[in-house]
């Protein structure tokens, strides 16, 4: 019996050896408890970070099963007062480390790039007018449109360092931002003259270019009627900042100091809710109208909605028969108390403008502008719509263009264009997509269309290719109407170019006609007018910038290099910024492969 006892207790002491062939000699049960208890901290923590892993991925709801740790022949022989301890710190260890785990997780997420962008500005959505084929579709029917909006926002973009998004480059708008020096009208009767001129297309040789400009006759601004102005002005939260409030403060003040006495202006507010700051006052006591302006701060909700019905009962009681009445509103568009639905925005501004009194709407700010209600607004209340990013384009806008800005020379002008498919073999509008018109509102006069003011400028521009030429992209029906014979009379005609408008006080609208002959075209885009070249430049960088869907390898460089060609004649400097624009743009295009080219929109 002593010798079995004695040969068990060599096994034993063998099979310790063995384990632990490097460790000092100890007391068999403390080796036995010591190695229970961190067997017991090592499963109750991994069971407790598996919970706590569960809970910060979101499923704390789910309850931790503890059957799923098998129980030992060790960690039995440890006494339950060391289980329970090594328990709680292994909950403490465990609750020390979440902090650390979402730590982690929040630093990654401000890492990652948002999936949806950081700021609230709103852009109408708009696609590229299609290509479409005389043979099927011979008629082009559109508004004319006199806003510059977008090109000031586009450049507020990229001086900040990102290209603009999409829709907000309307490509009609930055070519109109510009003056080209068409001819004047002999006369007020048409208050227009229009131009055409015809050459290829430069970033396609293969199609032509027919530019149409329109240019209204001018009127020194101390000629101008008596004006009848209200400002109405977005003092709400959101117009708290230096690029707004701050920004169109110094803004208006520029056009005040051009007013004369017979012209007056009434200041009108809207916040949360809407009231009058200046009571109609004359041009004379500049004094009182600027610190009107001065006193003015930005703070609560916007309920321009009732701002702008207050405004318009203001310019009516002030109404001057024959004289300029309109109202300027100056906001970031951000309105979210009273009246916030788009239609039923534009219907009340519809409304108002029956009563003989334009609106313009000056946008500011960033980050919660709202490009879309803006623009709209403008078009639906007879006025014109611009973007005031620096005080430079405030001058722009107010003093250096103040004829064209506040007085109005024709009405719902409308352009019709119908091509000749025995020549024509398909054309496409480059921009005004938002101005489309249908074929028979063209002589509806109950249709609404854009209005032109003293010494606006207007351009539109049509790519064409001609039968034969290798530049169509879309194949003819097989089953269509063959086109009529080129050999018929008026063969040499390429379109067809009618325009309609209304006198300032007429109903009734008048046809102009004129037709765009074959012979008009030059042999090289480089036998053509500057005007002609530098606004074909500004149509390839807004469809550059739009993702050049038509302009094949026509970019940046080829912009720019175009654009050099026709600098003359820019006393303020407006060309030679846009050069430096696209510049800029080629910089921040990933597309262009340079190493600071940024994928920001």
């Amino acid at each position: 019996m002593i010798r079995s006892l004695s040969l068990h207790a060599l096994l034993i002491a063998v099979l310790l050896v063995a384990c632990s062939p490097t460790a000092p000699p100890q007391d068999v049960a403390e080796s036995k408890r010591q190695a229970a208890g961190q067997s017991h901290l090592v499963v109750a923590r991994s069971a407790t970070e598996r919970a706590t892993t569960r809970s910060v991925v979101g499923k704390a709801d789910q309850p931790v099963s503890t059957t799923s740790v098998p129980t030992s022949p060790v960690l039995a022989m440890v006494e339950p007062s060391a289980r329970l301890s090594a328990a709680r710190q292994a909950a403490q260890d465990s609750t020390a480390l979440a902090p650390a785990r979402m730590s982690s997780r929040r630093d990654t997420d401000e890492l990652r790039a948002p999936s949806e962008p950081t700021d609230r500005e709103n852009y109408a959505q708009v696609e590229d007018n299609p290509v479409k084929r005389a043979a099927e579709q011979p008629v082009s029917t559109f508004s004319i449109d006199v806003d510059t909006g977008a090109y000031a926002n586009v450049r507020r973009f990229l001086n900040a360092g990102r290209l603009p998004p999409r829709d907000a480059v309307r490509v009609e708008e930055l070519i109109n931002y510009f003056d080209y020096d068409y001819p004047l009208p002999d006369d007020r009767q048409p208050p227009f003259r229009v131009n055409t001129e015809l050459a290829p297309t430069p970033w396609n040789p293969k199609t032509l270019l027919l530019a149409v400009g329109i240019k209204g006759y001018e009127l020194p601004r101390t000629q101008l009627p008596p004006a009848n102005l209200v400002f109405l002005v977005d003092v709400s939260g959101s117009m708290d900042s230096a690029d707004k409030i701050g920004l169109l403060k110094p803004a208006l003040k520029l056009l005040v100091r051009q007013l004369r006495p017979e012209d007056k202006v009434a200041i009108a507010v809207y916040a949360g809710a809407a009231g009058m700051v200046l009571e109609p006052t004359s041009g004379s006591q500049r004094a009182k109208i600027e610190a009107a302006l001065d006193q003015l701060s930005a703070g609560g909700s916007t309920n321009g909605g009732a701002g702008i019905q207050l405004a318009y009962n203001l310019a009516r009681q002030g109404f001057v028969e024959g004289g300029v009445n309109r109202v300027i509103l100056a906001t970031d568009g951000d309105f979210n108390v009273g009246t916030v639905n788009f239609q039923a925005l534009k219907d009340l501004v519809e409304t108002q403008r029956k009563s003989g009194i334009a609106l313009t709407t000056l946008g500011f700010g960033a980050g919660n502008y709202n490009d879309r209600l803006m623009e709209q607004l403008a078009d639906a209340g007879n006025g014109n719509h611009a973007y005031i990013d620096t005080l430079q384009e405030a001058n722009k806008v107010l003093v250096e263009q103040m004829s064209a800005t506040l007085l109005t020379i024709a009405k719902d002008m409308k352009i019709q264009i119908e091509f000749n498919p025995a020549l024509v073999e398909e054309y496409r509008l480059i921009g005004y997509e938002n101005r489309i018109l249908r074929r028979e509102d063209f002589n509806n006069d109950a249709v609404d269309a854009g209005d032109i003011g003293a010494g606006h400028t207007v351009t539109a521009l049509y790519e064409i290719a001609l039968k034969g030429s290798g530049g169509s992209l879309t194949e003819p029906l097989r089953y269509g109407q063959p086109a009529t014979d080129a050999a018929t009379p008026r063969g040499d005609e390429i379109a067809f170019l009618r325009l309609r408008y209304k006198q300032l006080d007429g109903e009734v609208s008048q046809l102009l006609e004129q037709p765009i002959r074959r012979g008009q075209a030059v042999g090289d885009w480089r036998e053509t007018s500057e005007r002609f070249r530098f606004a074909a430049a500004v149509a390839g960088f807004g469809q550059v910038l739009r993702g050049g869907r038509h302009t094949h390898d026509f970019g940046y460089d080829e912009v720019l290099a175009l654009a050099r060609t026709a600098r003359s004649g820019d006393p303020h400097g407006y060309r030679g910024e846009f050069l430096t624009l696209v510049g800029l743009a080629r910089s921040l295009d990933p597309g262009q492969g340079g190493e600071q080219g940024q994928a920001i929109r």
